[in-house]
């Protein structure tokens, strides 16, 4: 796209869609458990709406890049999310089945390392599937999250024990 007065012209496919169109396509066809024709072309064309929709309504998809190492990173991040999906599922069936909850709720502060939006929204959510934590607002570098039982108030721990996990391959994925 070249530039004009300093803001891109628009085409029919912005910036960053066709990445995004192919991640959602992948998704679209395991989530149907299916190679047959009918629900791949119905795939296609529902992906590419919303795959059109999104990298045209905000310049945030411009940033995405499917290289190799992205790939990479974002298959350890997949497998990071599910280890820590189960430790907080099986965290919170020994407090539910537990004779005496023992716990200290609180709100925590962490760091993140994250720049981009994709980046922070990827790791917000990841925090908001894993029972037992909730991101409840961000600013600048600082989340502010909701733990079921706090170990830690210290910043650096905190950071470590809730972010951690999931920035460091989020980092290489999104920036």
């Amino acid at each position: 796209m070249a530039p004009n007065n300093g803001k891109p012209v628009s085409s029919f496919v912005p910036r960053g869609m066709l990445g995004l169109w192919i991640i959602l396509f992948v998704i679209w066809m395991i989530a149907n458990a299916s190679l047959a024709v009918e629900p791949a072309l119905v795939g296609l064309a529902i992906t590419f709406v919303i795959a059109h929709a999104f990298a045209s309504s905000s310049e945030a998809w411009c940033r995405l890049r499917l290289t190799p190492r992205a790939l990479y990173h974002f298959v350890a991040y997949s497998g990071t999310f599910l280890v820590e999906l189960a430790r907080a599922n099986l965290n919170m069936m020994a407090y539910v089945y537990s004779p005496r909850i023992d716990i200290e709720p609180g709100i925590v502060k962490v760091r993140t390392r994250l720049k981009t939006p994709l980046g922070r929204l990827a790791l917000t959510n990841s925090i908001a599937l894993t029972p037992g934590s909730l991101v409840m607002d961000i600013r600048d570098d600082i989340l502010f999250i909701h733990w079921l039982d706090v170990q830690t108030t210290d910043i650096d721990a905190a950071t470590e024990a809730l972010v951690a996990p999931f920035e460091k391959h989020l980092e290489k994925v999104f920036g």
